[in-house]
This record gives C-alpha cells, sequence and structure tokens, in this order.
C-alpha cells in the first residue's frame, strides 16, 4: 500500500476523554463525554510531493496557504484554496460527466464505472472518498458494497492498479509473523479477511476475493466511523481451485489448486497468531470462506480471538432481526416468534447460521431450557439441493444434522426425505419462506402458487442470497404471484414494486450491513475480547426494534441505508449494553470497565457516537 518515511504518529479521529478536571469532580455524563476541544495536530516525516501522492493525507486543493508553506507545497497546487464543498461539486460534476460516457457492456446502470470513478478518488484522497460515500451512502453502497463488490472481484485482475491491503500466501508460511509488521498503521482496529472461496455466490474467485475485504472496511468507515487509518483488508491465498483462473496467465494470485485439511490450518494459524501478535486488540471478521471452514474456523479461533464470522453470525443475525420484524408486520408481537413455521431453502454456511441463530431466539423466548431447545427445532424445515433433510438421509451434514425432520414427523405431515422445496411449502404452509441458497430464481412460480397457501394472512418471502442474479426470486414476481399483502425481503437492492392505486410493494434489503459494523463498534468501545452469541442476538434485536409501529404496518421491515450511521449507533450501544451484562467488556481508552458499568443506555449511545469517525481533513504538522 502506501509506505510512510519512518515513524508516523497518527491521529485518532475519534474524540478522547478530557484530563483538565478531575474526574471526582464531573458527573457521570460529564466524566464520560468531555472532550478536549479540536483534534490533535497529525506529525507527518514527509513533506513536498511525498503528501500529495499519499491518499491518507492528501487534501489537494484545499491546503491552506499556511499549510503549503509549511509543507513545501506553494507552487506544487493551483492557487486556488478550495473548501471541502467546491472539491465535492467538482468530483459530483465530474462523475456525473464520466457515467454519461463510460459503458461497461450492456447495463445502463453503469455499476463498474462508478466503482472505477470512486475507486481513483479513493487513491488520491481518502478523506473527500470518505467524504462522498457518507454523504451519498444510499447511492454508494450498492457500488463500493454488494452487490457490485461482485462483479469487481471476478475482474478484479483486470482492474488492480496500485496495492490496497494485505496477501499472506500459502508460499509465505513461516514469515507471517515478520509480515505483519510491513503494514505502515502503528495500530489496526478492524481485520476483513477472506481466502477467497467462495465470494458471496459467485464461487472460488482466488485472490481476486480482496475486493469483498476492502468493500466491507468501506462500509466499517463510512457506517461505524471505524479510523480508515486503523481498518486492514486481507486476502488469504492458499490457492485457487477455479480451473479458469488456473489457466489465465495474467491471474495475480498463485496458480496451484487449494490447501486442504493440516496444511490449510496451518496457513490460517498462523496469520491469527501473527495479527493478534502485533495487535492484540484487533477484531478479525471471516468473511466468504467456504461453508466446508466457515464453521470450524469460527468454532476454531472465536474463544480465543476476537473474531467473528459475517457470513454466519451477521448474516444469521440480519435474518433475525427481518424475521421478527415479520412478526410485526403481521400483527403480532415478537414473542410470538416461537410459534413462526419456516421453511429454509439452502444449508450452507449462511443457511445453518440463521437455522441456530433463530433456533436459540425461540429457545430464549420460551424459557431457554433443553425441552423449549427441542420445541424450537420443531418450527422449521430445511431443503437442500437434494431436497428435505430428514433423518432418513445417509449423508447428512453433521451441522444440518439438528434440523432433520423425524421420520414420524414427515409421515404425519405427507412429506418424505427429498420432497422438493414446492411440496414441502404447500404442506407445511409456512408463515416464512427464506432462502440462503445462492441459486437465483429457486423462488419458482410453482414455489410461489404453493406459498398462497399459507396459513398466515401475510407471509414474509426473504429471498436473501447475493449478488442481485442470485436472489431466490424477484419483488415483482412475489408480489404479482403470491399477493399485495406478503411481505418481501432480499439481500441485494431492489426498486419496489408499484402495486397500483398509490399502493407500493416495499423492497426491504437484509443486507448485512445493517449489523456488522454495529457488532465489530460496539465489541471495539466495549474492550469485550470475545464476540458472545448474546451480543450478536442483542444486535440483532435492536434492528428489529429500531423500526416504528406506522412502518412495520406498511411491510417495512428494514430500515433506509440512508439512515446507517444512526443504526449502527444504536447497534454498538445495545452490543456493548450486552458485553456490560455478561461481564466481558474490558474498557475502551480511557473508559475502564468499571466506568462503563456507571453508563447508563442513553450515555452509552452518546459513547458510542463520540467515538465514531468522521470525515475531516486533519492539521498536518511536519517533523524530522
Amino acid at each position: 500500500m502506501w509506505k510512510f518515511a519512518n515513524k508516523i504518529r497518527l491521529s485518532s479521529p475519534q474524540m478522547i476523554l478530557s484530563k483538565k478536571k478531575s474526574a471526582t469532580s464531573l458527573t457521570t455524563n460529564q466524566r464520560s463525554f468531555t472532550t478536549i476541544e479540536g483534534h490533535r495536530p497529525t506529525i507527518l516525516h514527509k513533506r513536498s510531493v511525498d503528501i500529495l501522492h499519499d491518499p491518507w493525507f492528501n487534501k489537494g486543493t484545499a491546503f491552506s496557504m499556511t499549510e503549503r508553506d509549511r509543507l513545501d507545497l506553494r507552487g506544487l497546487l493551483p492557487p486556488n484554496v478550495m473548501t471541502y464543498e467546491q472539491q465535492i461539486e467538482r468530483f459530483m460534476a465530474d462523475l456525473t460527466r464520466l457515467e454519461v460516457h463510460a459503458r461497461d457492456g450492456p447495463s445502463d446502470t453503469n455499476a463498474l464505472a462508478k466503482w472505477r470513478i470512486l475507486n481513483r478518488l479513493h487513491d488520491r484522497n481518502e478523506t473527500m472518498y470518505y467524504k462522498v460515500l457518507i454523504a451519498n451512502i444510499e447511492e454508494y453502497a450498492p457500488i463500493v458494497y454488494t452487490p457490485t463488490v461482485g462483479l469487481v472481484c471476478q475482474n478484479y485482475c483486470g482492474l488492480y492498479r496500485r496495492p490496497r491491503g494485505m496477501y499472506f500466501s500459502a508460499a509465505d508460511r513461516g514469515e507471517m509473523m515478520s509480515m505483519v509488521y510491513n503494514w505502515p498503521a502503528e495500530q489496526v482496529d478492524m481485520i476483513v479477511v477472506t481466502d477467497g472461496s467462495r465470494i458471496l455466490g459467485l464461487g472460488d474467485l482466488g485472490v481476486q476475493g480482496i475486493g469483498i475485504a476492502v468493500g466491507k472496511l468501506d462500509i466499517y468507515v463510512a457506517a461505524a466511523g471505524i479510523n480508515p487509518h486503523r481498518v486492514l483488508p486481507v486476502l488469504i491465498d492458499v490457492g485457487t481451485n477455479n480451473e479458469k483462473l488456473l489457466k489465465d496467465p495474467l491471474y495475480l494470485g498463485l496458480q496451484e489448486h487449494r490447501l486442504d485439511g493440516e496444511d490449510y490450518l496451518e496457513v490460517i494459524d498462523e496469520f491469527m497468531e501473527a495479527v493478534f501478535t502485533r495487535w492484540p486488540n484487533v477484531i478479525v471478521q471471516f468473511e466468504d470462506f467456504q461453508s466446508k471452514w466457515a464453521f470450524k474456523l469460527l468454532q476454531r479461533y472465536r474463544h480465543n480471538y476476537r473474531m467473528f464470522n459475517d457470513d454466519v453470525q451477521g448474516t444469521a443475525g440480519v435474518a433475525i432481526a427481518g424475521l421478527l420484524g415479520a412478526v410485526r408486520a403481521q400483527g403480532r408481537p415478537m414473542i410470538d416468534f416461537p410459534k413462526q413455521k419456516i421453511v429454509v431453502a439452502g444449508a450452507g454456511s449462511a443457511g445453518i447460521g440463521v437455522l441456530n441463530a433463530a433456533r436459540k431466539t425461540m429457545a430464549r423466548m420460551l424459557g431457554n431450557n433443553k425441552s423449549a431447545y427441542e420445541s424450537a427445532r420443531s418450527q422449521f424445515w430445511v431443503v437442500d439441493a437434494k431436497g428435505l433433510i430428514t433423518e432418513e438421509r445417509d449423508d447428512i451434514d453433521p451441522d444440518a444434522h439438528p434440523f432433520a425432520r423425524k421420520t414420524s414427523e414427515i409421515s404425519r405431515q405427507g412429506l418424505r426425505e427429498g420432497a422438493s422445496l414446492a411440496e414441502v411449502v404447500r404442506q407445511v404452509k409456512p408463515d416464512v419462506l427464506l432462502g440462503l441458497s445462492a441459486v437465483g430464481g429457486l423462488f419458482s412460480q410453482e414455489v410461489l402458487e404453493a406459498l398462497k397457501c399459507s396459513t398466515s394472512t401475510r407471509p414474509a418471502i426473504f429471498a436473501m442470497s447475493n449478488p442481485t442474479k442470485n436472489a431466490e426470486c424477484t419483488p415483482e414476481d412475489a408480489f404479482s404471484i403470491v399477493g399485495d399483502n406478503i411481505i418481501f425481503a432480499s439481500g441485494s437492492p431492489f426498486k419496489d414494486v408499484d402495486l397500483g392505486n398509490g399502493r407500493i410493494g416495499h423492497c426491504n434489503q437484509g443486507n448485512n450491513m445493517y449489523l456488522f459494523p454495529g457488532i465489530g463498534l460496539g465489541t471495539l468501545l466495549s474492550g469485550s475480547q470475545i464476540i458472545s452469541d448474546g451480543m450478536v442476538q442483542a444486535a440483532a434485536e435492536c434492528l428489529a426494534a429500531y423500526m416504528t409501529e406506522e412502518e412495520v404496518v406498511n411491510g417495512i421491515i428494514y430500515p433506509s441505508v440512508s439512515r446507517i450511521r444512526d443504526i449502527t449507533k444504536e447497534v454498538a450501544a445495545a452490543v456493548m449494553k450486552e458485553s456490560i451484562e455478561e461481564d466481558l467488556a474490558e474498557g475502551y481508552r480511557d473508559m475502564d470497565a468499571r466506568e462503563l458499568k456507571k453508563l447508563n443506555q442513553e450515555e452509552i449511545k452518546c459513547f458510542v457516537k463520540n467515538n465514531m469517525w468522521s470525515p475531516e481533513y486533519p492539521t498536518l504538522v511536519y517533523k524530522d
């Protein structure tokens, strides 16, 4: 990425506690949130064109004349000093003009062209990039994140222009402990890591999967206010089984088949040890690992490292929030969730993650005992590529086994092992049809027609697979076939459906970005050294409760992405509160665990808000 001369003292864009007054003379609220006015200057060991070529510190035409003199920039920039607003106005005008002329195939959306333009800004001026992203998050989140990031990953070798993030490969075994010190930032708060084995629903993309880590961290910065100087995208290259990439002379990764078994685990183990040795308090989010390894790695590391798997836990949390919202939209209290009949299509890492989380949620509502856990199991019917999963199947995946239907149950329901999705929906008459299959169009006309037999007055359809082409059905098909009164949610963005007579069929996007930024931020600020199931559950319940009654009655179960920073603040506060209640919180900076325990919910929210980074140009000072 970008190299620094000698060491740099990175300024903290987060607000820090004042030490000007004695803590004993302040109220809890004052003690928690009194701040030093302004930001400390950032001290650099570089000047002149080196600064202009460094996107972390480049301000472009916004450098004041005083800074130009101090940093040897006078004469290297046009003489007119521009404001933030003028810079953004120039960029947006440039973006609009380039969109008109740029084309990527027949698509009218020009999503990849927009990504290129935004990426160029990211390459030259990070502060302005995040200013633009935050101000236009609803429009640009689908560009830097899902669904466009899938297209970016598929074409990453051709799009690659400059390093972003780090690459650890099978060829680096034995060297990772020293490699990790090549990263220039002295402190890293958040790492998103992938091995490229299952990027969205696109399969094995090898080293090109780095794009998903970059996109996720953009959302962490924009939504959660994580300092962009303290994030690190990582790709662990253990080879690829994608034959096309193996034969591509321009492929940038290792052109050998993927490691497996103990050889694979040795690489991941070495990586984890290396990053936590240098940054003991970093949070590592695992992203888009194939199902084969997703659960195993989560269980291997979650009790010893500050980590979580977004595909397993984040997807589950967002789905739980949507399912609880659907209960509200059906005119029932959330406590009625254990009564919901749910058919799940897909038994991969995302599907099993949702099933486990939903079962735990139901069990807790029923008393959180053994009988409650068994009762919750009976509310799910799981269908994979081979049909309905029952105990009669010979080769059941161990992770799916707890949800296999018993022979006595399926005989009473007129079902059988391997029954098709349409058969299951027809016989079960579910309240919810949940798709996590990565099979586009799986909810066919036959399946949707079968859902019309649901006993629910307002059945819910969750077509959650990403990217858009992998969605189990479109909202147009869902509303036209099942009826106007359904609740619809998807993983990728779709436009609302015009139902006529002024009525709108709302297309809720159940995107992980509603939760993972808040889970990460809440964990960071609480100082919890693990991310517990309770913390993820608290995040999901907070999101479900975020919507107003008027909104859920109208079929809106997820909020607008335009509110993402406020949503993240609420979610992070809920995660912090849960970590405190579970006695996991160890404190953050000057706020130790004892001080955290004294805060009420509103004070926690204030603490979260004051520690969310915002894109402002820092004052730069040169020092030899």
